[in-house]
């Protein structure tokens, strides 16, 4: 992977995490797959707030993980899919609800837990690792694996 397909940022607390998340929201695109992967409590679903808060996409702060749900749906300046995969005994569950069809339309799919379904998801895809590196400070490191990912991590990286 070249180093233009990369991007490395810190944020120190949630509020951070939000803006992160909404310049992230500013840059989504019809068919773009991101895959958010970190521990419980990294900040995997605040910055799908951000996101949520970026796409223009109403009532943002009512953004939650869809852990028991496994997919919310949210209407914004791009239609956004929003999925979990830590309940998951399989990826096969994720097929049986749809997700071929959500990643092949004219939406932007997000899952959190990505690595537990990695098998399933588009060779071009944005993967996020968030780490935690203190009591509020996190890491995000993004990949882009094809070029609509890569063009996506190069606006991010324009954007710091």
């Amino acid at each position: 992977m070249s180093g233009k397909c990369t991007y490395h940022t810190t944020t120190a607390s949630h509020d951070e995490t939000i803006k992160l998340g909404a310049c992230m929201g500013d840059q989504l695109s019809p068919g773009l797959t991101l895959g958010l992967v970190g521990q419980l409590g990294t900040g995997k679903t605040a910055l799908v707030k951000g996101i949520a808060k970026g796409n223009n996409i109403p009532d943002h702060q009512q953004v939650t993980s869809p852990t028991f749900t496994l997919i919310n749906e949210y209407t914004g300046r791009v239609p956004m899919y929003h999925l979990d995969a830590y309940r998951l005994k399989n990826p096969g569950e994720l097929v049986a609800l749809g997700i071929d069809e959500m990643i092949a339309g004219d939406a932007t799919v997000i899952v959190e837990w990505a690595d537990r379904v990695i098998s399933i998801l588009p060779a071009d895809m944005v993967w996020i690792e968030i780490t935690s590196t203190g009591e509020q400070t996190r890491t995000f490191h993004l990949r882009g694996l094809g070029e609509q990912a890569c063009t996506f991590v190069e606006a991010m990286r324009r954007q710091s």
